[in-house]
C-alpha cells in the first residue's frame, strides 16, 4: 500500500531531480523509493535483501580492477593484434 510523505528539500535539488526523473522516464517518486530501498537492503544481511542475488561463483569473479569508461577496446584489442603477428 502506498503512502503519501511531504518532503522539504532544496528547491534546486528539487528541479534538477525532476529533469533527471523525466530523462529516465521515471516519476520522481518511484527514483526516491528505489533510493530508500537501495540504503535499507544495504543494511540487511544480504540474504535478506529483495534485489537480484548474486551468486558465489560471480563474486569470485571480482577482479578489482577498474575499467576506464573511455577505453577503447577494440582499438587495444586491434594494437594487441598487430603487436602479436608482427
Amino acid at each position: 500500500m502506498d503512502l503519501k510523505l511531504t518532503l522539504k528539500l532544496n528547491s534546486e535539488v528539487i528541479n534538477q531531480a525532476k529533469i533527471y526523473a523525466s530523462s529516465q522516464e521515471k516519476s520522481l517518486s518511484r527514483i526516491i523509493e528505489s533510493f530508500l530501498r537501495t540504503l535499507i537492503d544495504q543494511s540487511r544481511p544480504e540474504d535478506e535483501a529483495n534485489e537480484i542475488k548474486i551468486t558465489p561463483f560471480i563474486k569470485s569473479m571480482k577482479t578489482g580492477v577498474n575499467i576506464p569508461d573511455d577505453l577503447d577496446y577494440k582499438s587495444d584489442y586491434k594494437n594487441h593484434l598487430i603487436e602479436k603477428h608482427t
